[in-house]
């Protein structure tokens, strides 16, 4: 895997993977852009003992470009875009607008500040296509990328914990169309990460037992929720899943994040996750919004509980509805499904 990094014209880093160790990457960003915005802040709600971001910069975001004017596509004679190449496998690029930056003002005045750091990760040159379409070479080199970011990534000062996700669908509120995610490196645990090592530390006092593992193992006991599997992956919809359609995806190797998968691993995955995906696309005869979003260990604590896995989830509840996270959901925190788990799995199953 050849890794070229160079430079946006503002000083943001752009990192090309690529197969191929005679792809050229020496073209340069001509665009006359502003400084990246600083650090945004963080603010502490006291009533839940979590962490609020303000980044108020995020309003000024680029938001549903026509296609002839998308940032993500790679750059044109007279359209210089956030990829200057003609051309591009997988490009990691600093987010533009981040929500977490390491870029500090120098005077803070008793703020917190946001540190950390915000990537897009681009997963194809072609801005029709999706996840779904990829070839499972591509995934394999989006997988590289994942993982080589991850590890970086984890070494930055203040950051807590990795997260690498995709928002798929305007109706999951995406604001660029081209196949793309992004990766968040976080100043903190996140409040579900840490619930769920609560939970892991409780399992494992009472039982002895890893939770993750269990819940892996009694899924692929029972079958009846079980959408694809091959000899490293399981699928499965969550015995109290909470969206409509809803896909936990395991190793059945215990690891705590995406640059500590075998290179097997990482092959292995990629033809489960795309059938996955394409069943999901194929089950109303539509694309189907979605987040993807990978659960991994935080970088310095809980590494022995946490258990690399992906949360897939879509909003779509049927062909022309969608679950909108309404008074008990967005208030309480308390979802109400309106699937049955089992028919979930088994209708994505017959998916074919």
């Amino acid at each position: 895997m050849k890794r070229t990094v160079t430079h946006l014209a503002d000083g943001r880093e752009l990192i090309y993977f690529d197969r191929h160790d005679d792809a050229d990457r020496s073209a340069v960003d001509t665009r006359t852009l502003p400084p990246p915005p600083r650090a945004s802040e963080l603010r502490r709600d006291r009533l839940l003992g979590e962490w609020v971001t303000i980044a108020a910069h995020r309003q000024d975001r680029t938001y549903l470009p026509p296609s002839d004017q998308c940032p993500l596509c790679p750059s044109t004679p007279g359209r210089p875009t956030e990829i200057p190449a003609a051309d591009y496998e997988v490009a990691v690029f600093e987010n533009r607008f981040p929500s977490y930056s390491g870029r500090v003002p120098e005077q803070l005045d008793g703020v917190v500040p946001g540190l950390g750091r915000c990537e897009v990760v681009c997963f194809s040159p072609d801005h029709d296509a999706s996840f779904a379409t990829l070839d499972l070479a591509q995934v394999g080199t989006v997988m590289e990328a994942w993982a080589d970011r991850t590890a970086e990534l984890s070494t930055l000062p203040g950051v807590g914990q990795v997260f690498c996700f995709e928002n798929r669908g305007a109706e999951i509120g995406v604001t660029l169309a081209h196949p793309h995610g992004q990766i968040y490196a976080y100043p903190f645990v996140t409040p579900r990460t840490e619930r769920m090592l609560q939970v892991a530390r409780a399992h494992r006092d009472e039982t002895g037992g890893d939770l993750f593992a269990d819940v892996l193992a009694a899924e692929r006991a029972a079958e009846v929720r079980v959408v694809a599997a091959n000899d490293l992956w399981t699928a499965f919809v969550p015995e109290a899943a909470r969206w409509p359609f809803e896909v936990h995806v395991f190793p059945h190797r215990k690891v705590p994040d995406l640059s500590a998968l075998s290179a097997e691993e990482r092959a292995a995955f990629a033809p489960l996750y795309v059938d996955v995906l394409r069943r999901l696309d194929r089950l109303f005869g539509v694309p189907m919004p979605y987040v993807s979003a990978w659960h991994q260990a935080p970088v310095a604590v809980d590494r022995d509980l946490a258990y690399l896995h992906l949360q897939l989830f879509s909003s779509r509840r049927a062909a022309n509805k969608l679950k909108y996270l309404a008074g008990s959901e967005a208030a309480m925190g308390a979802f109400v499904n309106d699937v049955y788990p089992e028919d979930a799995a088994r209708r994505l199953r017959e998916a074919e």
